[in-house]
């Protein structure tokens, strides 16, 4: 029988180098296991391109030998999305070589950006030219900007400026013929039928590789004010933003954080320190920012916040002294899944129900799974805003090796039941992955389930992007 994959190998090899075909298990083995190491693959040989034509050389040699391809940023994915098939059926595709900032125009307000650009470096090329991207996550330092593309990231700034959805004008992306779509010229107007780019933001790399996007860029923040406050309730902390948005546009920052899980990292990670000197039920961080040099945003912010304090929106509030105090604000809120993964096993569900409906829902789903699985701790953390949150569900005394299998299942059922019937999403921003596909067949509507093999079975029939992932 012949082996499609050895022989593909080999042929990229031949054509493109051994800088580009890593073939050593030991350089191959750290990749083949997603961010939480609960998804385990393989994948015989990781292709390392540098360019879109080495990409095009790579899609077509697939297609020709019918071996599926992986896409790879920074493999900080949720849903192990960039995970390959344990068979090794697939073979990875590191696109962490192209890691190019094209170009960045301030005057345009646009940068472009190769698909290996790690969002930390794209964030100093910004800055460098008074400008900034206004996307930002707790994995900056490694994810990658075709990633983020790939599963429409939202992170912390969505409040104000939206998903990547919003914020890439366009996309460069190796279709599975081994064609470009090249969208890179950022226009507002282009009304030429199907938007491909919108089509392949959020696709996870199940309909074309992307290679570059064109990124929408902000002024860069001249002043901020980040500050923690306690409150009683998620009810209260939707109330306390509502407040602030009646009085200023400057908030893009507004994430809500139970003690539960602030308890949580000031345990497992170093030089943390609460915010506040009482217990509170639950903390909101905020953020405002301002390009505007002659406005005194603190000023504003405290006499806001002390605005709420007398109204009792919140019990306690700090406004932090300097960056550092900001920064490490920061840190406890970035710093909560790595706390929960130190603390035992856990079920994340990445949710979204409708903005006002969101502080009975997670006082009614908290208690109903507790209730239904016994010494399990929920946390609901995140933007609320927008109306998602990550619903964590820890094992806590029900703890052991076989959580995961025995109760995993049933638990995440419940909670995509939950959110399913208050009109919610499975997956906000963290993309369906192959974590969350059998899922995604069972609670969404038919049509959108033939819709989405419709589009994938047109584009890609030989089935060679990302097998397994999104859609089967």
């Amino acid at each position: 029988m012949t082996d499609r994959v050895a022989e593909f190998i080999s042929a990229a090899g031949e054509l493109l180098g051994p800088k580009v075909v890593i073939v050593d298990p030991k350089d191959v083995e750290p990749w083949v296991t997603d961010w939480r190491g609960r998804v385990h693959g393989a994948s015989r040989a990781i292709l390392a391109p540098a360019s879109t034509a080495e990409v095009v050389s790579i899609v077509k040699l697939a297609a020709e030998h019918q071996v599926p391809l992986v896409p790879q940023g920074g493999n900080t994915g949720m849903a192990g999305g960039a995970t390959p098939p344990a068979d090794a059926s697939a073979v990875l595709l590191s696109m962490r070589r192209m890691k190019q900032v094209r170009s960045i125009r301030a005057e345009y307000r646009l940068a472009v950006a190769e698909a290996g650009v790690i969002l930390a470096d794209l964030h100093e090329h910004a800055h460098r030219v008074g400008m900034r991207f206004p996307l930002t996550l707790g994995s900056r330092g490694s994810c990658t900007i075709g990633g983020l593309t790939s599963t429409n990231a939202g992170g912390t700034q969505v409040l104000r400026f939206g998903t990547m959805r919003a914020l890439v004008a366009g996309v460069e992306a190796v279709l599975p013929d081994g064609s470009v779509h090249n969208g890179l010229s950022g226009l507002k107007k282009d009304n030429r039928g199907y938007s491909l780019d919108q089509l392949l933001i959020g696709a996870e790399g199940t309909l074309g590789i992307v290679t570059a996007a064109a990124l929408l860029l902000v002024p860069a923040i001249l002043s901020r004010v980040v500050a923690w406050t306690g409150v009683d309730s998620p009810t209260r902390a939707l109330e306390l933003l509502r407040f602030l948005e009646a009085h200023t546009a400057s908030v893009e920052g507004f994430e809500l954080i139970p003690a539960s899980s602030l308890d949580l990292v000031l345990k497992h990670i170093p030089d943390t320190r609460n915010p506040l000197t009482g217990n509170h039920a639950w903390h909101v961080l905020i953020e405002a920012t301002t390009s505007d040099a002659a406005r005194d945003l603190n000023a504003e912010i405290e006499q806001l916040l002390a605005a709420a304090l007398n109204q009792r929106l919140i019990r306690d509030a700090v406004i932090a002294a300097n960056e550092g105090q900001a920064d490490a604000f920061w840190h406890i809120r970035d710093s909560i899944s790595e706390a929960e993964r130190v603390e035992g096993p856990t079920l994340a569900h990445d949710i979204s129900v409708p903005v006002g409906d969101m502080p009975l829902f997670i006082d009614e789903a908290a208690a109903e799974v507790e209730r239904s699985f016994p010494g399990t701790q929920v946390s609901a953390f995140g933007h609320l805003g927008d109306g998602n949150v990550h619903f964590h569900v820890r094992a806590g005394e029900a703890s052991g090796p076989d959580w995961y299998d025995r109760d995993g299942v049933a638990i995440t059922r419940m909670v995509d039941d939950l959110v399913t019937a208050a009109g919610g999403s499975i997956s906000a921003e963290h993309g369906i992955g192959q974590l969350k596909i059998d899922e995604l067949e069972r609670l969404a509507p038919p049509g959108r389930i033939h819709a989405l093999h419709a589009i994938k079975h047109a584009l890609d029939p030989l089935g060679i992007m990302n097998p397994g992932k999104l859609v089967r």
